[in-house]
């Protein structure tokens, strides 16, 4: 029963790799190792968490790539976590959100649909909601004003997804993630920013003058809510459902920073900047669906888990992170 682990060396997919291994289900990855932030963090991230998985460097655009490693693998179960990540960078690239968050997913749709996958679960993302976004945020409401093009690549994602499940019967599961952060997360996301520029004291920006609220979650309870969903396919007709994975307790900016500057042991240098375009003010999950679903508990405050992220900053950084 192979499950195939798409963007395996990123920030969540080494997670749910090791999860995976560490309750003995055999997993192959694959990843393409770009350059949207260093490759050399997601190899040592590899090395770290998930040393022994078979990962296989290979883009989703490579159609005959992806069907000859199908063919080889015949891969039960898909967790596809491999996209162009990034609000902010699709106003700048749009080129590589389609490439890989369009075509990439329609080649995955299609292997899953003809390769007899049981269930292909596929992260979407809490940047759906955009406009018409109204907090708590369910998965009953609209999705069709995005705010950024990643937002529109997801929330297509979640339409395709649907489409085959009706057309082709395909159990496919979409889980919305809201501001996931750990250890070996993502360099770009606000967690490692302004960790590693309180450290090295440099100014960090802090958007909209402040006035945000964000639901963020920790890696760990994200990857459980993950390894649930994939444990339970939809029994409806199509077999498609859409979950939130979220903390459902957002957080205000400033509390954040002031959690980052109590772990760090300095205080920030703060640089006030409006609101980023493509940015939401405000997320925060309503996790009841999948709470009943398949007993999703997010259970660690910013407090908890922040300080292990400004520890991680400082070991694998170093004193200037």
């Amino acid at each position: 029963m192979t499950i195939l682990v798409t963007g395996a060396a990123g920030f969540i997919g080494t997670y749910a790799c090791r999860a995976l291994q560490a309750r003995g289900e055999p997993v192959v990855g694959l990843d393409s190792y770009n350059a949207y932030y260093d490759p050399q963090l997601k190899r040592d991230r590899v090395a770290a968490l998930c040393p022994d998985v078979d990962i296989r460097v290979l883009d989703l655009v490579d159609r005959d790539g992806l069907s000859a490693l199908f063919e080889e693998v015949r891969p039960q179960r898909v967790i596809h976590l491999a996209a162009q990540a990034g609000v902010r960078y699709s106003l700048e690239n749009p080129y590589a959100y389609v490439d890989s968050n369009l075509v990439g997913f329609v080649n995955l749709l299609e292997l899953c649909r003809h390769r007899g996958v049981a269930h292909f679960v596929y992260a979407s993302s809490s940047s759906v909601y955009g406009d018409s976004a109204v907090p708590p945020f369910s998965e009953d409401q609209r999705i069709d004003r995005p705010r950024s093009l990643y937002a529109a690549t997801k929330a297509a994602n979640e339409l395709m997804a649907h489409t085959y499940a009706h057309l082709y019967g395909l159990h496919a599961t979409g889980l919305r993630f809201f501001t996931v952060y750990g250890p070996w997360g993502r360099p770009d996301m606000a967690p490692l920013l302004f960790s590693r520029a309180v450290l090295a004291g440099r100014p960090i920006r802090v958007f909209n003058h402040g006035a945000m609220r964000r639901d963020f979650t920790h890696v760990d309870d994200i990857v459980a809510g993950v390894l649930g969903a994939l444990d339970q396919p939809s029994p409806d007709e199509p077999p498609h459902r859409v979950f939130n994975l979220g903390n459902h307790a957002p957080v205000e900016l400033e509390r954040f920073i002031a959690v980052i500057e109590q772990a760090a042991g300095r205080k920030a240098e703060k640089v006030y900047q409006p609101l980023q375009p493509g940015d939401m003010v405000e997320t925060m999950a309503d996790t009841a669906r999948a709470r009943a679903a398949f007993g999703f508990e997010p259970a660690t405050t910013i407090e908890a888990g922040m300080p292990e992220v400004v520890q991680w900053c400082r070991a694998y950084f170093g004193a200037n992170a």
